[in-house]
């Protein structure tokens, strides 16, 4: 009976052939050993048994053949296959049959499989472009996750910086400082795109803590195909997990997520954003909380009010989340706020501001500008006119609480008649309070209460003005006068005699003598006898010499040593010299011996040697040493070599070498190169770099470079900069460019970047154009004048010009004479 075969049921036939005429023989075992290599012994019951489709033909065929030499064995190959079929055995275990049925089976897989791939490919595109018909109802819609701005997703435009950036569009962005906490929020997001996570970060903290930047900064971790969808609110989300909107390779965002989970809507979000985090990923949710909506979203119900949950779902779903806990402050990082902020406007406003808390001050800046010069309400000019009046007075000087009595009094001159005619007399100042006390973004107010020191609560009748008003102060009224209300309210209710005498000085800057006048007396009678200073020099300045004096008098009377001084001065100029030298005497007594040296100063020029070296000498029992210094010169100048040193000495003895230096310039410009050199080691042994750079210099005038560099290197290691600059030029000129240019750069790094040019120019003659372009542009980048440098004459000591001469001497602002060289 003819039959088409049918290659498992074939298989069955061959396994039912095996245990009815072989006996089982060959054991599945045995035959599992046969294929190279070998297949377990399942696998050959599974093909007996016609369960498994074998993706290779030989191993198979390698256990057919086998068999059928077992059927040759036992000579049942002519015996039926079985009693339907009417095959033999030697028809069913045929090679040919089995490769052409094998053939034909896998025909059939592959067709089956192609067909099966092109319905499931067909079901895809159709759901896709079922996804897609929802996804195009949607009013927020799916974007790739690049194409969203900080400012769209909610960052908080930050304080400029000053001046702001022309042009700009009003929206600064700060650098950002990395903290901790974003290096670990940066490896979750990692970890759930490379496992194919779904993941629900909460990001928690309080308001203007840096939340949504965080999360902003975050998203650089998601690769460029992930796209982002922001739902507008509770039903927008609800309709994006209707659509399937949120797909794998996609980022939910939900900053302040309280209005996407507190409420009806937000309890079926909730349950349905809980499914989806069951679902394919990788799929990234990123929300922000604050603390307070957070506990309120995640505290159970007390116990027997079940019932009434009203955040069950939400709750739920946030037990899921990874939790990122933002500080309030950059306590621990400023010094990482301070580096960026050098190159940052924003940053360095927010430092200048003062405090720890720099993003509170970077995103709360421009609203309490906006609520200081937009006042709203019927008190809200005159709450401005408060603020303004507070601006001003921590401009000009005040500092520490200031009373609210201050406010009240010069708050009118701030307005225009017509505005003072509008406010209702009976309650204007509590409301313009209100107003100008106002809680800007949940964290900070305009005008804020000062606390106690020691105790709870707030000290009464005083405030104090928010540190970036302040600033902003500073910058947007400087032009601007005070009104006369404003200095007369100052006037009466400040008790601080600094703040008073610094308001008095900037009334006097501005002109408003009158007030200048009545600050420096309430300051006086504060208790601030520079005032009585101030006010005397005003009064001298009018020309009344006698009101002056008395009051000079009553500063010197309680203790102020430069209004002995003055009135020193004034007895000179009145042709008194003895009453002058007896105040400046009183002066010296009283610990201000400079008032003796700047007579004795004048008493030399008019020609009075003695009378001036006896004042430097008075001047110098009260420890000056600069008239020390002087008396040495006059004893030089006087043929008294001995008495010089002896009084050079004595200085260096009191902590300044200067005169030793001075005195062994004066000698080695009179030839005494022993006499120099003495002084000039005297002098480093007190602690002067420059007589080691000179006595350096000395040794190189004759030749003894080795001598000369070892004391530049002496200086250089006690911290002289300029000491580093010529061991640079030694080095360059003994033909170590590398050394050179190390030393070069270490003085340019420690403030000197005029060491660069000089081996610049050598690295160029040399024949190093690369070497020389480089060290130019080192130059450049440390700021570096070498056009002004130039200019100076004498740059170079003895041995070390710039042009490579040995000639000088060097020019110092300080008394650094370099003696004159040996011919």
């Amino acid at each position: 009976m003819s039959r088409t075969p049918d290659f498992f049921e074939d298989l069955r036939r061959v396994g039912t052939l095996k245990k009815a005429l072989l006996g089982g023989r060959p054991s599945d075992n045995a035959l599992a050993r046969i294929p190279r290599p070998a297949v377990s012994r399942d696998t050959v019951g599974a093909w007996l048994r016609g369960q498994r489709f074998p993706q290779q033909l030989e191993p198979l065929w390698a256990v057919l053949e086998e068999i059928l030499a077992e059927c040759a064995r036992q000579d049942v190959l002519d015996s039926a296959a079985d009693e339907i079929s009417g095959e033999s055995v030697a028809e069913l275990l045929a090679e040919g049959r089995w490769r052409r049925t094998w053939r034909a089976e896998r025909q059939r897989r592959t067709q089956s499989n192609q067909e099966d791939a092109e319905r499931q490919q067909a079901r895809k595109s159709l759901e896709d472009e079922e996804r897609r018909t929802r996804q195009a109802a949607l009013v927020d819609r799916p974007r790739p996750v690049r194409s969203w701005t900080p400012k769209r997703l909610g960052v908080h435009p930050a304080i400029p910086g000053h001046p702001a950036t022309p042009g700009g569009t009003g929206f600064a962005l700060p650098a950002y400082v990395p903290r901790p906490h974003d290096e670990g929020l940066r490896t979750r997001l990692s970890a759930a795109v490379t496992d194919s996570e779904s993941l629900l970060v909460v990001v928690r903290g309080e308001s203007c803590t840096g939340k949504t930047r965080t999360a902003v900064e975050a998203l650089t971790a998601m690769p460029d195909d992930f796209h982002l969808l922001f739902p507008a609110d509770a039903d927008s989300l609800l309709a994006m997990l209707a659509a399937d909107a949120l797909g794998p390779r996609t980022v939910l965002w939900l900053n302040e997520a309280q209005h996407y989970l507190d409420s009806t809507a937000g309890e079926a979000a909730s349950a349905a954003l809980l499914r989806r985090l069951d679902g394919k990923g990788p799929f990234i949710v990123l929300a922000t909380l604050w603390p307070d909506h957070d506990k309120a979203l995640t505290t159970a119900p007390a116990p027997g009010k079940e019932h009434g949950d009203p955040h069950r779902q939400a709750r739920t779903l946030l037990a899921q989340a990874h939790y990122i806990y933002l500080p309030r402050s950059f306590a621990d990082h400023l010094d990482a706020v301070r580096r960026m902020a050098r190159h940052d406007a924003s940053l360095a406003s927010a430092l200048e501001a003062g405090g720890t808390d720099v993003t509170q001050i970077l995103a709360a800046g421009p609203d309490l500008v906006a609520h200081y010069q937009y006042p709203e309400g019927p008190h809200g000019i005159s709450g401005q006119a408060l603020v303004s009046a507070a601006m001003d007075a921590y401009r000009l000087g005040v500092t520490g609480p200031l009373p609210l009595a201050v406010l009240h009094d010069a708050a009118p001159g701030y307005l225009t008649g017509g505005e003072r005619a509008a406010v209702d007399t009976d309650d204007w100042f509590p409301e313009a309070l209100n107003h100008a006390q106002t809680r800007i973004k949940q964290i900070i107010r305009p005008l804020q209460n000062v606390p106690h020191s020691s105790r709870m609560g707030a000290l009464p009748g005083v405030v104090s003005l928010a540190d970036y008003l302040q600033q902003h102060g500073r910058r947007s009224r400087q032009p601007l006068c005070p009104p006369a209300t404003f200095w007369n309210a100052a006037t009466r209710h400040l008790t601080s005699p600094d703040g008073l005498a610094r308001l008095a000085e900037a009334a006097y800057k501005r002109h408003r003598l009158r007030h200048a006048a009545d600050l420096y007396r309430a300051a006086a009678d504060a208790g601030n006898t520079s005032a009585l200073l101030l006010l005397a020099e005003m009064r001298e300045e009018a020309g009344d010499r006698q009101g002056a004096e008395r009051l000079y008098r009553a500063a010197a009377d309680a203790g102020n040593t430069k209004a002995l001084a003055h009135l020193a001065w004034m007895r000179e100029e009145a042709g008194d010299p003895e009453g002058a030298e007896q105040l400046a005497r009183h002066a010296a007594d009283a610990g201000d011996p400079g008032t003796l040296q700047l007579l004795a100063e004048k008493w030399e020029e008019a020609g009075d040697r003695q009378g001036a070296e006896r004042l430097y000498r008075a001047a110098a029992d009260a420890r000056s040493t600069k008239a020390l210094t002087r008396l040495a010169g006059m004893r030089e100048e006087a043929g008294d070599p001995e008495g010089a040193e002896r009084l050079a000495r004595h200085t260096a003895d009191a902590g300044d070498p200067r005169a030793l230096v001075q005195l062994a310039s004066v000698r080695g410009q009179a030839g005494d190169w022993q006499g120099a050199e003495r002084l000039y080691r005297a002098a480093a042994d007190a602690g002067s770099t420059w007589a080691l750079i000179q006595l350096g210099s000395m040794r190189g005038q004759v030749g003894d470079w080795q001598g000369a560099e070892r004391l530049y290197r002496a200086a250089a290691d006690a911290g002289d900069i300029y000491a580093l600059t010529l061991l640079a030029r030694m080095r360059g000129q003994a033909g170590d460019p590398e050394g050179a240019e190390r030393l070069a750069r270490q003085a340019a790094a420690a403030g000197n970047p005029d060491a660069l040019p000089p081996l610049a120019g050598m690295r160029e003659e040399a024949g190093d154009p690369e070497g020389a372009e480089r060290l130019w542009r080192a130059a450049a980048d440390t700021g570096c004048l070498w056009d002004a440098f130039n200019e100076m004459p004498g740059r170079w000591p003895y041995g070390l010009e710039a042009d490579g001469s040995a000639s000088g001497p060097w020019e110092q602002p300080e008394p650094r004479i370099v003696v004159s060289g040996p011919s």
